[in-house]
C-alpha cells in the first residue's frame, strides 16, 4: 500500500463524510460543487493553514506533529478506529519499516488452555490480518473448522468472504463481511508493507463481488464488542454478545469471546451441538441431533451413547 496515496484518499472519503452542520460552521451560502467540507474549511477548524492542509492531503507535508493529527481528527468528527488510522498513516512508528509483519505469530500455551476453559461458548484468537490463530471447539462448531484447514487459510475475512457457505450461516452478513474488510482497512494502515495482507487483498477482491466497494469506502474499525447471529444447519439460530480483547503482551493477537445468556435458547442449542460434535474415543460423534425440543419431556428420545432408544432399553432387575 502506498501510504501517501491511502493517507489523501483516506481525508478525502472522511471530509466528504461530514458536512458544514455537524462540524459546526455556519452556512456560508455558497453552492458546494462536492459532498463534505471543504479544504479550507477543514484547515479553519484544524488551525492549520489551507496551503499545509492540502499538502497533507496530497502527502506532500511530511511528518506532521500530533498535535496536528489530533487537530485534524477533531476537525473530521473521527470516531476512536478512525483515529488510530489516522495516527498509523501520519505517524508511523520510527522502527515501522524494520517490523516484520510476515513473522510467524505463536499462541502461548495458557492461551490454549483459557480456549479449552471457555467451552461453554466459541471463543477464537485472531491475529494479523484477521488469521485464526486458535480456536476452541465450540467455534469451530459454530463458524467453520478452521483446524482442518491449511495453516496459511485459517482466516476469518477469507471465510466469510470467501466462502459460499457463510452468506448463509452468518446472520446480517453484508454487514458483518464490510466490518471485516474496515477491519482489514485499519491493518493495512498500520503495516502497509505487508506482502500477504496485499495478497489477501487481491484474493478477495477477485473472489468477492461486494469486496471492493467495501475497500473503496475507506472505513476502518477495531472490533471491541457487539451483537452477533449464525443460522445453523444443525441447530438452528444462535444468538451471541461477543467481546474482543487484546491479549496482554501482544498487541497483534486479540481474543473473541461469543458469550451468551444462560439458560437461553442459544445454550441449550450450544450444549446439544456441542454435545453432537464432541468426538467419541473411537472418532465418532456422540449422538445423533436431537431436535430442539428435547426439553420437551413427552417429546421422542433419540438414541444414547449405546445406540439403544430409551423406551426399548429393558428394565433393570428388581432387588
Amino acid at each position: 500500500m502506498d501510504r501517501s496515496k491511502e493517507t489523501a484518499d483516506f481525508l478525502r472519503s472522511r471530509r466528504a463524510a461530514i458536512g458544514p452542520e455537524r462540524a459546526g460552521l455556519p452556512s456560508d451560502g455558497r453552492t458546494r460543487r462536492v459532498p463534505g467540507l471543504r479544504r479550507d474549511e477543514v484547515a479553519r477548524l484544524a488551525g492549520v493553514s489551507t496551503e499545509y492542509y492540502t499538502r497533507l492531503e496530497q502527502g506532500r507535508a511530511g511528518n506532521p506533529s500530533a498535535e496536528v493529527v489530533a487537530a485534524l481528527a477533531d476537525a473530521l468528527r473521527l470516531d476512536a478506529s478512525e483515529r488510530e488510522h489516522l495516527t498509523d498513516l501520519l505517524l508511523p512508528e520510527p522502527h515501522a519499516a524494520r517490523r516484520a509483519p510476515n513473522r510467524p505469530q505463536r499462541v502461548r500455551p495458557g492461551l490454549y488452555l483459557m480456549l479449552e476453559t471457555l467451552s461453554h461458548v466459541p471463543a477464537f484468537i485472531i491475529g494479523r490480518r484477521t488469521d485464526v490463530l486458535a480456536s476452541n471447539h465450540l467455534a469451530r462448531a459454530v463458524l467453520t473448522d478452521f483446524d482442518a484447514l491449511p495453516a496459511t487459510r485459517r482466516n476469518i475475512a477469507r471465510y466469510y468472504l470467501l466462502d459460499p457457505r457463510a452468506r448463509e450461516r452468518v446472520g446480517d452478513w453484508e454487514r458483518i463481511a464490510a466490518e471485516t474488510v474496515a477491519m482489514l482497512r485499519l491493518e493495512a494502515g498500520r503495516h502497509p508493507g505487508d506482502r500477504r495482507l496485499a495478497d489477501l487483498v487481491g484474493e478477495l477482491t477477485l473472489g468477492c463481488p461486494e469486496f471492493s466497494a467495501w475497500w473503496n469506502d475507506h472505513k476502518v474499525l477495531r472490533r471491541t464488542h457487539g451483537a452477533k447471529f449464525y443460522l445453523h444447519p444443525e441447530v438452528g439460530e444462535l444468538h451471541f454478545s461477543y467481546e474482543s480483547f487484546q491479549v496482554p503482551g501482544d498487541t497483534e493477537q486479540t481474543l473473541c469471546v461469543y458469550n451468551v445468556e444462560p439458560a437461553s435458547e442459544t445454550a441449550r442449542s450450544l450444549r446439544l451441538l456441542a454435545d453432537w460434535t464432541t468426538p467419541h474415543p473411537t472418532g465418532e460423534p456422540t449422538a445423533e441431533p436431537t431436535a430442539r425440543v428435547a426439553d420437551d419431556p413427552d417429546a421422542p428420545r433419540g438414541p444414547d451413547a449405546s445406540g439403544i432408544h430409551p423406551e426399548n432399553r429393558p428394565a433393570a432387575p428388581s432387588a
